[in-house]
């Protein structure tokens, strides 16, 4: 019996529960593949978790452009189920530049769907306002959510920026001449002070009025139906109220998330909070018909040679906890040490192995008709 009949058979047995709940993203004119995207992660999510990693077709350790590689298919041949990038590079920028870089955002996204794999969609949004890049720097940044929101004085500008993330959401076409469906992840880790969207640079009403806009201006302006919106602070919250502290409304999320590089290794090992922590999500997902992830996560450089079976699964594999995706970040090109996924020779490969090969876990290889009712 292969792998793939083992993983998916018992949950093909879900199908009919799931579509008699009806379960459905927070936009009512979403495409029928995103719909069937929605749906499907929530199904496998009660006894699997996708795989995925920041950045992963786009480079690896110590290379970059290459077609159809990733240091993760490199190391047990499938690539990752869910594979990250980022709109960084969509603003701020001369026009020339940008339309380079979502031309070669829209070749990975349609690549990976055209494959059956998924894409979830970071945005490193360089500060509109000021210098200092997406991060917070002292004396050089400003508060920009303030003046990008409605009624702010830069807010025609913001605007301005979300139209190019429409126009470039709205050209990602398949083979199959459907649009891609992506999982869109703004304003990450906005409970923590390090970008200039954190907790430390807004008011709660100014980031709630942030995210309804973005969403509302995409949606309903712009009519960008193939995103899932996804919501996810950094692991700064010890219950369900503080998680919800920044929530603009369960009508305006798809998927609720965490990401958690402190207790993973990072800073210590307290596998029980992380999984305390993606517990309270994961209950808050069941309750509401949301997607829940593990956002991000991982360990530097993985010196740790088990940390893919005693660390990461043993977290995730608590409570019967349903993730709809992991994600790890990314493997620097350039750097022998900034890399979190295990590229051919690395010493947590073996472990790895261990961790593909568990049922619980989904790469690419193994997705068939996730798109498809």
């Amino acid at each position: 019996m292969n792998r793939l009949f083992i993983l998916l058979f018992p949950a093909l047995l879900g199908f009919v529960s799931v579509y008699s709940q009806k379960v459905n993203p927070v936009d009512t004119k979403a495409t029928k593949e995103t719909r069937a995207l929605f749906r499907n992660m929530k199904k496998l999510s009660k006894i699997h978790t996708l795989f995925g990693h920041q950045h992963a077709t786009e480079y690896g350790h110590g290379w970059s452009n290459e077609e159809n590689r990733s240091d993760v298919k490199s190391v047990c041949g499938s690539h990752p189920a869910v594979i990250g990038v980022d709109l960084s590079g969509i603003s701020g920028r001369n026009p020339q530049a940008i339309e380079q870089t979502k031309a070669s955002l829209r070749k990975n996204v349609v690549d990976t769907y055209n494959r059956g794999g998924v894409t979830t969609v970071a945005w490193h949004f360089l500060n509109p306002v000021s210098g200092g890049g997406f991060y917070w720097k002292d004396s050089v940044s400003l508060p920009a959510v303030k003046y990008i929101i409605p009624g702010g004085e830069a807010h025609g500008k913001y605007k301005l920026i979300l139209n190019d993330v429409g126009d470039w959401a709205k050209s990602l076409k398949g083979n199959d001449g459907n649009l891609v469906p992506v999982i869109f992840r703004p304003f990450h880790e906005f409970d923590g002070g390090w970008f200039w969207w954190g907790k430390p640079h807004c008011t709660r009403e100014e980031f709630i009025s942030l995210w309804k806009f973005t969403a509302s201006y995409l949606r309903d302006s712009l009519e960008v139906h193939n995103f899932l919106y996804a919501f996810s602070p950094d692991n700064q919250f010890n219950s369900e109220a503080e998680f919800l502290e920044r929530y603009p409304g369960d009508e305006w999320v798809d998927m609720v998330g965490m990401d958690n590089y402190g207790d993973m290794g990072r800073d210590r090992y307290d596998l029980a909070t992380a999984s305390r922590k993606l517990k309270i999500i994961s209950d808050y997902a069941i309750k509401k018909g949301k997607l829940a992830a593990f956002t991000e996560t991982g360990l530097e450089s993985i010196p740790n040679e088990t940390w893919w079976t005693e660390t990461l699964l043993k977290v995730m594999k608590t409570d019967r906890m349903q993730l709809s995706y992991v994600l790890v970040w990314r493997n620097d090109t350039r750097s022998p040490t900034h890399y979190y996924a295990p590229y051919p020779g690395q010493v947590s490969v073996p472990d790895f192995m261990k961790f593909y090969d568990d049922p619980y876990t989904l790469f690419e290889n193994d997705l068939r008709r996730i798109y498809k009712k």
